[in-house]
C-alpha cells in the first residue's frame, strides 16, 4: 500500500466512523468585500472545539459568490481556514478532515480540485449545478437531461483522479438537479468515492442514493451522510434495508455534512453522539426522538427560511452566529442577500420554543478563547 492509498483508507474508516461535518459559513467585515480573519478563525475554533470530525469549506454556506472574478476570496478563503484547522487541531490534539467545495463545468472543477489539493484538503464535495439545467418543459428535455448524465459521470471520474470525491446530491430549490438512481448506480463505482452527502429534501431521491450504493456493492466503503436539514434525525436513526441482487443489505446514514450544524453546533455534536450509542446498542427508539426530530426541523426552517424558499439560509445562519457573538453582522457578499420579513421573528420563536437545542453557554464560556 502506497501513501495515497494510505491515506485515503484511513479518510474512509474516519467517514465511517460518522462525524459532524458543518459547512463553513463565510465571516466578511462590513464592506462586504473582505475576509474578517479574526472571525473566520474563531469560527473554525468554535467548531473544532465543539467536537465536530470534518469541516466542509468552498460550499453553499461559504458562499458560491467567492469564486466569481471580481470577489476572488476562493483560495483565500480556503487557505486560511485550512491553516487555522491544522494550527488549532494541533493545538487540541485532534484530526479533523478538511473538505473543499469545488463546482462548475470540467476545466473549472479541476483547477479547484488542484488548489485544494495543494491547500492541503483531504476530499472534494463535488456541486454538479453546473450540469443543472434551467427549464424541464417537455418530454424532449428530459431525454437531454438523460443524454447528459454519462457526461457527469465522466467529469466525476476526472475530479476523482485527483482527490478523494464526496459526492453531492443537492435540492434543486438551491440550484441542484435531479439525479436518478441510474446515474447513482454508476456514480457509486467509482473507485475514490469515499463517501456522499444526500441532501435533496426528498424521501425518494434520498432512497435512490441509498440503493445505488448498495446495489454497486460499496455500502463498506462509501459513507452515507444526510444533507437533508429537513430530515436530520431521521436520517441519522434509520436503518435502511435494501433487497439488491446481491442479498439483503442493512446500512445507516452514519454522519451529516449540513449548514444546519453550522450554528448550535456543540449541541449536534451530542445529538450524533447519543444517535451512535443508541443504533450500536440495537435499542428500540422512543417516540421522544421523533418530537426531538420535529423541533430541529421547525428550527431549520427559521434558520433556512423554509418560508421563502430558501431565499434566506446563509443570512440566517448568520443571524445565530451573530447572536452568539461568532460574526458581527449578517453580511453576505450579493447585498440583497439578506434576512427575509419575518425571518428574524421565527428565529426569535425557535430560540423561545426549544431552548435546549442552543450552544449559547458553550459559546459565552469559550468566545473571548477563540477570539483571542
Amino acid at each position: 500500500m502506497n501513501a495515497t492509498q494510505y491515506r485515503i483508507k484511513k479518510l474512509r474508516e474516519a467517514l465511517q466512523q460518522g462525524l459532524v461535518i458543518p459547512a463553513m459559513p463565510l465571516a466578511l467585515d462590513s464592506t462586504r468585500q473582505r475576509i474578517d480573519a479574526r472571525r473566520q478563525q474563531a469560527l473554525v475554533r468554535y467548531y473544532i472545539d465543539a467536537g465536530v470530525g470534518g469541516l466542509a469549506v468552498g460550499v453553499h454556506t461559504t458562499q458560491f459568490e467567492i469564486r466569481d472574478p471580481e470577489v476572488g476570496l476562493f483560495e483565500a478563503v480556503l487557505s486560511l481556514v485550512s491553516a487555522e484547522i491544522d494550527a488549532w487541531s494541533l493545538k487540541r490534539g485532534r484530526r479533523v478532515v478538511k473538505i473543499a467545495g469545488v463546482c462548475g463545468r470540467t476545466s473549472q472543477a479541476i483547477r479547484e480540485v488542484i488548489f485544494a489539493r495543494r491547500a492541503g484538503y483531504d476530499a472534494v464535495l463535488l456541486s454538479l449545478s453546473a450540469f443543472a439545467p434551467d427549464v424541464i418543459d417537455n418530454a424532449d428535455d428530459l431525454t437531454e437531461i438523460a443524454d447528459d448524465l454519462p457526461k457527469i459521470v465522466e467529469h466525476c471520474h476526472r475530479i476523482a483522479q485527483i482527490l478523494p470525491l464526496v459526492g453531492f446530491y443537492l435540492q434543486p430549490a438551491v440550484g441542484g438537479r435531479v439525479l436518478p438512481y441510474s446515474f447513482w448506480r454508476e456514480f457509486a463505482q467509482i473507485e475514490n468515492v469515499v463517501a456522499i452527502k444526500i441532501a435533496p429534501f426528498n424521501r425518494y431521491q434520498t432512497l435512490d442514493v441509498i440503493r445505488a450504493v448498495c446495489e454497486a456493492g460499496r455500502e463498506n466503503e462509501i459513507a452515507l451522510y444526510t444533507g437533508n436539514d429537513d430530515n436530520i434525525v431521521v436520517d441519522l436513526l434509520t436503518k435502511y434495508s435494501v433487497e439488491t441482487t446481491a442479498g439483503t443489505k442493512h446500512v445507516h446514514i452514519v454522519g451529516g455534512l449540513l449548514g444546519h450544524w453550522a450554528v448550535w453546533t456543540r449541541q449536534a455534536v451530542r445529538l450524533l453522539e447519543e444517535v451512535h450509542a443508541l443504533t450500536a446498542a440495537g435499542q428500540s427508539i422512543s417516540l421522544k426522538w421523533l418530537t426531538r426530530a420535529a423541533q430541529i426541523t421547525d428550527c431549520n426552517a427559521a434558520f433556512f427560511d423554509a418560508a421563502n424558499n430558501f431565499a434566506g439560509c446563509i443570512p440566517g445562519i448568520h443571524e445565530v452566529l451573530r447572536r452568539q457573538g461568532l460574526l458581527p453582522g449578517t453580511w453576505c457578499l450579493n447585498p440583497d442577500e439578506v434576512l427575509s420579513p419575518g425571518q428574524r421573528e421565527e428565529i426569535d420563536r425557535v430560540y423561545r420554543a426549544y431552548p435546549d437545542l442552543n450552544d449559547d453557554d458553550f459559546v459565552k464560556e469559550n468566545l473571548n478563547t477563540w477570539l483571542a
